[in-house]
């Protein structure tokens, strides 16, 4: 693995090779998200995606930011023209986040605001330092969330409590996100890092056909009514039954009894 371009770059974790790190790295600017890191930031959920060696991902901005937000420098001339297609490459980028077909979490220290709270609902979990603080703050400049922050928050926190984010533009302090549900796991600030590869890592080893059929059967459920939801979680059940993994799985629980397979990720 090797840099992605100019601020992002893909490595492996040296502890956990199955464990990639999309790291963003625009330190003098907080990690903020411009035209260049949000094309680079889809490069890197593509790389990641496709590369069958990689079977969990972790989002991590360092340890003063994980992204501070959007480059609002950068876009405060925009034409409403020039905004559409801005904030069409911004939401993809992050679309193609969320559409890893792995178990990804972001790890958080300092600020996840605006764009980076965003791009951190983007991952299945959330382990955020203790000093950390998230929120979606665009009410303050006259605007409102566009890449994710009125859809994925509320669908993660409820309604209420994400208009009282987006309405207020309120930061909240780790404790509260780990309350109202914004985070998983909050933890000391020099830890951040080693605690969100702990958490993904026990996904390394697992069955990482099913385990991607879990995260698009429970994501594309969450977009639809019941009965919809339920035929994407039949036919990607019965998939299932078509990869080495089940066989081995269902093998090892009729010889050795239940968690003791291995899988080969097939």
């Amino acid at each position: 693995m090797e840099n992605v371009g100019e601020f992002v770059r893909v490595e492996a974790d040296p502890d956990n090779p199955a464990v990639a790190v999309i790291r963003i790295d625009r330190p003098k600017a907080l990690n903020a998200l411009n035209g260049r890191v949000t094309e680079e930031i889809a490069e890197a959920a593509a790389r990641v995606s496709s590369d069958d060696s990689v079977r969990a991902v972790v989002l991590y901005g360092g340890e003063r930011a994980f992204v501070a937000g959007a480059d609002i420098k950068e876009m405060a001339e925009l034409t409403h023209a020039k905004m559409l297609e801005y904030s069409r490459a911004l939401q993809n980028a992050l679309t193609a986040v969320a559409r890893i077909p792995k178990p990804v979490v972001a790890a958080i220290s300092g600020y996840a605001l605006g764009g980076g709270c965003e791009l951190a609902l983007c991952a299945d979990f959330r382990v955020v330092g203790a000093k950390a603080r998230l929120g979606q703050p665009e009410i303050l400049l006259g605007v409102i969330p566009g890449a994710g922050g009125t859809q994925r928050l509320p669908r993660l926190i409820g309604p209420a409590k994400a208009k009282d984010l987006v309405f207020t533009g309120r930061h909240v302090k780790a404790e509260e996100a780990l309350e109202i549900g914004l985070a998983d796991r909050v933890v000391e600030d020099d830890e951040v890092y080693s605690a969100a590869v702990e958490l993904v890592a026990r996904y390394a080893d697992g069955p990482a056909v099913a385990l991607a059929a879990a995260k698009e059967a429970i994501d594309r459920g969450l977009e639809t009514d019941l009965d919809t939801g339920l035929e994407i979680e039949r036919l990607q059940f019965s998939g299932l039954f078509a990869t080495e993994d089940q066989k081995a799985g269902m093998r090892s629980f009729i010889e050795q009894g239940p968690g003791k397979a291995t899988f080969e990720g097939r």
